[in-house]
């Protein structure tokens, strides 16, 4: 049987502030990407994520985004390449060092909100992030988006990849999400997410918001912590996969 991996971007809060249901989250996941103190996270919320991850028998990685709390990571940021590449590193290494500190391990990383956009479109900086990455540890699986430059990147420089598809978001065209506040973009009816989960996988064609279908490789399925009834959501994927006929795990290392 085919086994599909769930992921989902979590420890996204900061401080005393929480903004989703990460204890129950993940219990219905197999891979959490951990807020790395960019767009949200801090050290406390990473070590207490971590050490849910491990309750859970929960592969963790790391979540990198602008460092934009504001905005959440969601506005694009004029930087440098070289400020890109460090801004990487150093996210990459504050989790790595709370994970360290409490016997885990970093399996894999992805990229958040417009920073993940960015990569997704632009080879330079898809090639910077994923070379920062590599150069931190070359064993880190990349969670994205098919058909991306980053999705390129990683495969060029070596990096095992895992090709993720957002069940809760509506594509523009392959490899592109539809940018949110267009109609369509923001899946929230779980029973349409376990549709379109169990659609996509059966059939290996993910259907636009123009209604085309397009190709569509899947290993992992991402649920997003902090949309409404994320929880729904999570069961909706899950029952999506077992709809298409695959089984769930986590993905191969």
């Amino acid at each position: 049987m085919r086994q599909i991996d769930v992921n989902s971007d979590l420890g996204e809060g900061f401080g005393p502030y929480r903004i989703a249901p990460d204890a129950e989250l993940m219990p219905l996941i197999t891979s959490a990407n951990i807020a790395c103190g960019g767009h949200a996270g801090d050290p406390e919320v990473m070590c207490e994520t971590i050490d849910l991850a491990a309750e859970n028998s929960v592969r963790i990685g790391a979540h990198i985004g602008f460092p934009d709390r504001a905005g959440f990571g969601r506005r694009p940021m004029p930087m440098t390449h070289r400020e890109l590449e460090l801004m990487t590193v150093t996210q990459l290494g504050a989790l790595q060092g709370v994970a360290r500190l409490r016997g885990r391990t970093l399996t894999h990383f992805n990229f958040h909100g417009a920073l993940g956009n960015l990569s997704f479109a632009d080879a330079e900086v898809a090639k910077t992030l994923l070379r920062a990455v590599k150069a931190v540890d070359p064993a880190l699986t990349f969670i994205g988006l098919p058909d991306t430059e980053a999705t390129r990147a990683a495969e060029a420089l070596g990096l095992p990849v895992v090709r993720s598809f957002l069940a809760d978001r509506g594509y523009s065209a392959p490899g592109r999400l539809a940018p949110r506040g267009i109609d369509g973009a923001l899946i929230h009816d779980p029973e349409a997410v376990r549709e379109r989960v169990a659609e996509t996988l059966a059939t290996g064609k993910l259907r636009l918001t123009t209604g085309k279908t397009v190709p569509m490789e899947v290993d992992s399925v991402l649920v997003h912590s902090d949309t409404p009834r994320a929880l729904d959501l999570a069961h909706a994927i899950r029952a999506g996969i077992a709809d298409s006929g695959c089984g769930m795990a986590p993905y191969a290392a």
